[in-house]
Order: structure tokens, then C-alpha cells, then sequence
């Protein structure tokens, strides 16, 4: 019997990096995500087929049961050796998913272009998590890593609050859905940076840690709160000044777009995919003169 399963995209407004440290942050799932589909096949593997939202296939392999439990040592950082790991400690965490006669025939569909960065990797795990009933948030920590609010997105289908408190995942879903978000635009940078050196500032940072967070905390709170563009921005202003000096990175506004009238703010790891840009007029013709085509409004992005 066919099965089918599906999970959001995310975008991380406030919180970045802090969050991995118990700060309150604010996630936005996307109207974008992935689904993965899964239908019993004769042999004892599993057929793998992954397509990128064009419906070009961008990975294709097979995997025995056999390699999955016992996962074979390979130093290669491939998508496939990739992909075997999460399956182990899938496998790890839910032996009888192979201790059948059956394999799997198994397809993933992107509804985003996977160079977006929405959480190609997120939703494939949620997904993993539904189909075989264990926690991804369990799964993750088992093969990625980080904070987990893309596992939370992935699942909610409204705007949230996350936090780790004591290591483990508090989220809830709140109301955010701003009457100046027709002043809101999602632009994609098509410009991916390493984020090394922003990540080994803000671990040598880590001494005033507690003071970062309790101000990204109050951030949060008041653009929950926002009732008008103007407090917006100033939040969205401040928080980008606060993770600049902790990250010792200029702002992605610094970098590129210094004489822009509004606030430019960076989504997740700084030099990441997507930037929010709020402004008073529409920045359409800005943005394209500078060749960022791919501008998204507010409501185009984001689950209510």
C-alpha cells in the first residue's frame, strides 16, 4: 500500500545561533516542503529517487538492508553516505522497519527549488520520522544536529515560538500574522557563503552568552507584539546589530545593500539563502537592478 507524507519548509526569523543555547526564537514553516512517498517492493532494499521541484531527478541510488544496519565505514561527505547514516539511525531507533520480506520504493518531491535552502534536509527527516512513527527531533540529533526548530516547522502549520529548555524542544504556535506584511518580501540572495568564521566568532563569544540571549528574548517578544512597520523595523534594526557584534560579521545590509531605505534582515545562518527586507515602499526595482529576481511577499512564503 502507498503511503505518503509531507512537512513545511522553515525560515528562522529571530534567534539564530542563540537558539542553539536556550535563547526564544520565532519560526515561520513555509508554504514550500517536501513529501516523501513510500510503496512495498519485492526485494529486501530500499530504491531511493529524489526530485527537485523542476521534477529533475537530483539524487538516485539504492540501498540493502544490510548496508543500512550495519552501515559500512565511508569518510565521503556524499548525499548518499548521508542519507545511509540517517536510514541507520532510523534503523537504530526502529528495527522492524527491515525486518520485513519487503523492501521500498522510496520518491521525495520538492516543492521548492532545492537551492532555496528551505530544509531539504529538515523535511526529509520529519518525513522519515511520520513514516516510521519515532521522534525526529530524536533523529536529528542522531544525524545532524542543531537546534531542532526546523523539525518544529517542519510539523506546525502556523508561525512559532522555540526553545531549547534543558536541551529539549519547547514550541508553541503563535499568532503572527503582522498588517504590514504587505511590506514584507522574501528575497533569495543565490549567493550561499560559508558560515564558519560567523560560528567560530560566536562560540569565542560564548562568555556573554546570557546577556545575548535575554536580548534576542525581549526581540522576540516585541515583534510578536508589533503593531506597525516602524517598531518592526526598529526590532528587526536591533537584532541585526546585536548578532553583528557577537558574530563580528558586518550585516548582510552593510555588505550589500547599504543605501536601502528599510531594514534587511539575515534568515538563519548568516550568509544563508533567503534575507526578509521590510520597507515602507515596495523594493521591487531596487532589488532587481541589483539582480535579486527571486522576491517573494510575505504571504506568497509563509503558513498562516
Amino acid at each position: 500500500m502507498k503511503q505518503t507524507f509531507y512537512s513545511n519548509g522553515k525560515l528562522l526569523l529571530t534567534g539564530e545561533y542563540v537558539v542553539l543555547d536556550g535563547a526564544l526564537a520565532l519560526a515561520l514553516p513555509t508554504k514550500f516542503g517536501q513529501n516523501l512517498i513510500v510503496e512495498p517492493i519485492s526485494s529486501e532494499q530500499i530504491l531511493w529517487k529524489s526530485f527537485d521541484q523542476d521534477g529533475s531527478v537530483w539524487f538516485e541510488d539504492e540501498f540493502s538492508f544490510d548496508e543500512i544496519i550495519h552501515k559500512p565505514f565511508d569518510a565521503e561527505n556524499s548525499v548518499r553516505n548521508t542519507l545511509l547514516e540517517i536510514l541507520h539511525e532510523a534503523f537504530q531507533m526502529q528495527p522492524d522497519f527491515l525486518f520485513h520480506k519487503n523492501g521500498f520504493n522510496i520518491q521525495t518531491n520538492l516543492t521548492f527549488p532545492k537551492n532555496w535552502g528551505l530544509g531539504t534536509s529538515s523535511t526529509l527527516i520529519n518525513n522519515i520520522g511520520q513514516w516510521l512513527n519515532i521522534d525526529a527531533f530524536e533523529l536529528l540529533n542522531r544525524s545532524f544536529g542543531g537546534s531542532g526548530y526546523d523539525i518544529a516547522c517542519a510539523k506546525k502549520d502556523s508561525p512559532l515560538v522555540y526553545q531549547l529548555i534543558n536541551n529539549q524542544p519547547q514550541f508553541k504556535a503563535v499568532k503572527f500574522y503582522p498588517k504590514f506584511r504587505n511590506h514584507l518580501y522574501f528575497v533569495y540572495l543565490n549567493r550561499k557563503q560559508s558560515s564558519k568564521s560567523a560560528i567560530a566568532n560566536y562560540i569565542n563569544n560564548q562568555h556573554n552568552i546570557g546577556k545575548t540571549i535575554d536580548k534576542i528574548n525581549k526581540i522576540t517578544n516585541s515583534i510578536l507584539s508589533s503593531s506597525d512597520l516602524k517598531s518592526f523595523v526598529y526590532e528587526m534594526e536591533k537584532h541585526e546589530s546585536i548578532m553583528s557584534e557577537v558574530l563580528e560579521t558586518i550585516t548582510i545590509k552593510e555588505a550589500l545593500f547599504d543605501d536601502f531605505k528599510g531594514v534587511i534582515k539575515s534568515l538563519g545562518a548568516w550568509g544563508g539563502d533567503f534575507v526578509l527586507v521590510a520597507s515602507k515602499d515596495n523594493p521591487r526595482d531596487y532589488l532587481r537592478e541589483r539582480g535579486f529576481e527571486t522576491i517573494l511577499r510575505y504571504d506568497e512564503m509563509i503558513l498562516k
